[in-house]
């Protein structure tokens, strides 16, 4: 699959308990943060 790459780059603040939260999931499923924060962007896309 040929992937776009995003044409902006973003900073995020987290909480301590956020950031902790997302590395377990990260750590859990295997996948990196910002495969996970894209697909949760694209889930919001898709709510109408």
């Amino acid at each position: 699959m040929n992937k776009k790459w995003a044409v902006k780059r973003m900073t995020i603040n987290l909480t301590s308990g956020e950031a902790e939260k997302l590395e377990q999931y990260c750590s859990t499923t295997g996948r990196p943060a910002t495969d996970v924060i894209r697909e949760l962007i694209r889930s919001l896309a898709d709510q109408k």
